[in-house]
């Protein structure tokens, strides 16, 4: 994970009958952590004060909302809003891993488009656009954004730098990532990570959709 390309499963693997949990460390404002649930577990139902998202990583498993417990399946590359106050619990046959970010700020913007309890496939909802580089805000706040963008062939992002921790995550295609002056092959379902003031670049190798996790602090 120390600005190369990597898997959930290499930061989180799976264990046998047991649930672990790993903090990303990309800041304290915003708690995001990584959760692997082995074949056969689950997470008792409980809740927070304020907005969570979860994204669906590896393997399959499915959520429990509300005080009756809907099942809610989540598979990887998709994205599950919570509102505040709602009981949430998880559970597998098979094994699962997932991202749950934590929105701890009252003042932030969720786009309309992600429905509440209603998981949403995060490549799906945004297009190509014939030689541009497209951007969709699924969620900010002064101290973080959730962003998807699509890169049409031939495009990219020229090296900049981000004034906060983050973490890129390829929803569909390959790229070029470049970070302090090495590059990297990035390819759907692995993400990097960039610490703040780091220098990167995107270059899209055909057509590449992504998502970015940026906290600011």
């Amino acid at each position: 994970m120390n600005n190369v390309p990597f898997t959930l499963s290499q930061v989180r693997p799976i264990r046998d009958a047991m649930t672990v949990s790993r903090p990303s460390g990309l800041g304290y404002g915003v708690p995001v952590t990584w959760f692997s649930l082995g074949a056969g577990t689950s997470i008792t139902p409980e809740y927070y004060d304020c907005t969570t998202l979860y994204l669906g990583g590896e393997g399959n498993g499915r959520f429990l909302l509300g005080v009756d417990g809907q099942e809610v399946s989540v598979n990887p590359g998709e994205v599950l809003y919570v509102p505040p106050k709602t009981l949430c619990g998880t559970k597998t046959d098979s094994g699962m891993i997932y991202t749950e970010i934590i929105l701890k700020k009252e003042n932030f913007t969720m786009n309309n488009i992600i429905k509440a309890g209603q998981p949403t496939e995060l490549k799906n909802l945004i297009s190509y656009e014939e030689g541009s580089i497209a951007n969709l805000d699924i969620a900010h706040a002064d101290n973080m954004k959730f962003v998807l963008m699509a890169f049409d062939e031939g495009t990219g992002l020229t090296p900049h730098r981000a004034p906060g921790n983050a973490i890129l995550t390829a929803l569909e295609g390959k790229a070029i990532i470049g970070y302090e002056g090495k590059d990297h092959e990035l390819n759907a379902g692995e993400s990097f990570r960039f610490d703040k003031n780091g220098l990167h670049s995107v270059t899209a190798q055909g057509k590449f959709k992504m998502s970015l996790l940026l906290v600011i602090e």
